[in-house]
């Protein structure tokens, strides 16, 4: 599928450019001048609603898309919006990175675009929009008839976890992540067989695979240093395996001294023991993600913390025979709470829809189509990644490390977990938590001040309510 030749392309609308020479406030200045729009009623006139227009979108209405221009490309977007051009109005289309940068400002004005690819490491924060009344609602998304078969709703065609990676301490449903993504230590099959070595179950295997890279001149692990959040990829779930999905819960949870469970410490020194072993790839911290995976193609590190994304984002520096593939974290040993094949697997990739957006309507109509089958499987097609859309993927090709992907799901079973942090507490996680394990890896501090410094960056958040609480049920 090409892109419309009506789709437009420039770089952002005019107003954009007056928008990005303000500065962009702190958090904590946003809500003292965010403009609160909650109504999510945006200022385009509605028609008659049906079920193959259950929002009512009127034709001949702009619509203003912003996407992430990350690993997943934007030509799925300008795909879909193909679609919504053959029954709406045109479309804005933008691809940036910097997504906060230039939407911030637009956020606090009231002039948002009306549906944003909030991802990359300059996404908006999430709970800071909603605290503000700045995302819309998109609970009449999932009532909405799906695009495939108006006897089901949207809600029914959501892979597990969808609905709960969307909602934020109530049963409003704020975000729609798009891509199913399955986290976990990435590795070349052929790298391992070459070094005649089976995938470490327990974190003796683990050593004993990595002391054997050594001696051949490859270093056990690579990650991106600049972006030390990637860590948590694999370190999160290894917490949950070694202690069980309650530790992990509690971490979410900002439960006191919950950073000082034993099996947070195990899992950090566990981690440490890799830098204390020298099995940490020379110069990995001040590597971004791309460098990182570049390493790691090349054959200079056995394993690296990523998302399901990164078949797509490195296929560039891929070798033809490296037989990508995943495996869930490397287990501790037998006393671990759950069992080997848990797996931290959801949702990524988040879109919302601006409360104050002019065409709101039209921002959910993309939203329903992006959730049809078509949109689907294209997108899979294109950038190697599953949707949160239920059996979408069936029957497809897919490459190497999207295949191990689908079997680590299946294996794991219902040992699937996730972490909120991410999202509940986005700077916590990324800056605070992310910095303190990057300085353990890096060996300017041990695993007992890491975990101080998670603890003592946990507690300030918690007693900050400038800052909104979120809590497992």
């Amino acid at each position: 599928m090409t892109a419309s030749p009506h789709v437009n392309r420039r770089i952002f609308l005019t107003r954009t450019a007056a928008a990005t020479a303000l500065s962009v406030p702190a958090l904590g200045a946003l809500s003292a001048c965010a403009s609160g729009g909650s109504s999510g009623s945006g200022t385009v006139e509605t028609v008659d609603r049906t079920d193959d227009n259950p929002f009512g979108v009127p034709s001949d209405e702009q619509l203003e898309v912003v996407i992430f221009d990350g690993g997943f490309g934007d030509q799925y977007a300008l795909d879909t919006e193909e679609l919504y051009q053959e029954r709406f109005g045109p479309v804005d289309h933008t691809a940036t990175q910097e997504i906060q940068s230039r939407l911030q400002p637009r956020m606090v004005q009231g002039e948002p675009p009306d549906v944003v690819d909030n991802s990359g490491a300059q996404a908006m924060d999430i709970a800071a929009l909603i605290r503000n009344d700045q995302v819309h609602d998109l609970t009449e998304l999932l009532d909405a008839p799906s695009l495939d078969d108006p006897e089901v709703p949207v809600r029914d065609t959501l892979m597990p976890g969808t609905l709960e990676m969307g909602q934020f301490g109530s049963d409003a449903f704020y975000q729609l992540n798009y891509a199913y993504h399955v986290y976990g230590q990435w590795y070349s099959r052929t790298a391992l067989q070459r070094l005649d070595v089976e995938y470490p179950r327990t974190w003796d295997e683990m050593i004993d695979v990595c002391r054997r890279a050594q001696r051949e001149g490859i270093a056990g692990w690579t990650y991106p240093g600049v972006y030390p959040y990637y860590l948590a990829f694999t370190l999160y779930p290894f917490i949950a395996k070694i202690g069980g999905i309650e530790v992990l819960r509690a971490l979410d949870n900002l439960e006191p001294n919950a950073w000082r469970h034993e099996a947070v410490r195990a899992a950090f020194e566990a981690y440490h023991e890799l830098y204390a072993r020298g099995f940490i790839l020379e110069g990995t911290p001040g590597l971004n993600h791309e460098d990182a995976q570049s390493e790691w193609t090349a054959g200079r590190a056995l394993f690296i913390p990523n998302g399901s994304w990164v078949e797509n984002e490195a296929k560039s520096t891929t070798p033809e025979d490296f037989d990508m593939a995943v495996g869930p974290p490397t287990g501790l040993d037998s006393s671990d709470a759950m069992p080997f094949e848990t797996l931290w697997a959801s949702p990524g990739e988040p879109f919302l829809v601006p409360a104050d957006a002019r065409n709101v309507p039209g921002g959910m109509e993309f939203l329903r189509i992006m959730l049809g089958r078509q949109s689907a499987q294209n997108f899979t097609r294109l950038v190697s990644s599953l949707t949160c859309v239920r059996g979408a993927a069936d029957g497809m090709e897919l490459g190497p490390g999207l295949s191990s992907a689908v079997e680590a799901i299946e294996a794991a079973g219902d040992n699937l977990v996730l972490s909120r942090l991410p999202d509940w507490y986005k700077q916590l996680n990324d800056e605070e938590i992310g910095g303190a394990v990057a300085a353990m890896m890096a060996g300017e501090i041990n695993p007992t001040e890491a975990i101080d410094r998670c603890q003592r960056a946990a507690d300030a958040t918690a007693r900050d309510d400038s800052i909104e609480k979120f809590q497992h049920a």
